[in-house]
């Protein structure tokens, strides 16, 4: 087997066409972000990815049949006034290696150039540590006038967020990118990092979806966003409940207790 393979399933002829890449990581936002795009707009298969740089493993489905993890590039085709058409990659987990993840932006980047591709925007979240009400998204951007551009849809840029740069593919794609003369931009959503948001995956694709001129309906999003709040008031307040002295042990010594 190749290092990566890639197999095209229909051949497309796209117009002055955008890559969107988000795969999993930090709250899962990018992987959220891009999978309910991907079922919004809607997309259509274009390639699979196989890749000796992603884990060993299948996927077994419901009905007992199994799927070999992979990368997955879909198509939309403009459909309305001012949008362009879009190459959406998403997947089930990013690189397992330096070299993997260098590997598999590159093979990519240099597929979607080939299609005509010249700019990116990598979907991603920023771990902040504690529970966020209202994400902002943050930015990266390939150059000043990118900066500019993404400022006016509200798109933060802060001197020290963030503040070890950007690892992985949110990252890649951005770098390697550049060397094969495309212009992009990385959207960030604030977020805990303790569980898959998405209320911050909302956020960034709001983002997108305005750059992008694309109508989404984000319904169903809100309502997992509203179903995690719930799980994190679950935990909150059984965070906050007194832990019962066993019978017989004072409270102060409770500290002793392995």
């Amino acid at each position: 087997m190749e290092d990566v393979l890639i197999r095209v399933h229909r051949p497309i002829q796209p117009k002055n066409p955008v890559l969107v890449e988000g795969l999993p990581g930090v709250g899962n936002v990018g992987k959220l972000a891009a999978d309910y795009l991907r079922e919004k707009l809607p997309a259509v298969p274009y390639a699979t990815i196989h890749s000796k740089f992603l884990p060993p493993q299948v996927y077994v489905n419901e009905d007992g049949t199994i799927r070999l993890v992979s990368h997955e590039l879909t198509y939309y085709r403009a459909r309305g006034p001012g949008q362009r058409d879009i190459l959406l990659l998403g997947g089930d987990y990013q690189g397992i290696s330096p070299e993997g993840q260098y590997e598999l932006a590159d093979r990519v980047l240099n597929l979607a150039v080939g299609l005509g591709v010249r700019e990116v925007y990598t979907l991603a979240g920023f771990a902040q540590g504690h529970l966020i009400d209202t994400p902002r998204v943050l930015g990266a951007a390939t150059s000043s006038a990118q900066v500019e551009a993404m400022r006016a849809f509200g798109v933060v840029f802060s001197k020290n967020d963030p503040g070890g740069g950007l690892i992985g593919a949110s990252g890649l794609f951005l770098g390697l990118g550049r060397i094969y003369g495309m212009e992009g931009a990385c959207l960030m959503g604030e977020t805990s990092g303790y569980f898959v948001d998405p209320r911050s995956a909302e956020a960034v694709l709001r983002v997108l979806a305005n750059v992008l001129k694309i109508p989404v309906d984000f319904t169903d999003l809100e309502e997992k966003a509203r179903e995690i709040d719930r799980i994190a008031q679950k935990i909150h307040e059984a965070e906050q409940k007194p832990i019962p002295a066993p019978s017989g042990v004072p409270r102060e010594d409770l500290g002793y207790i392995g």
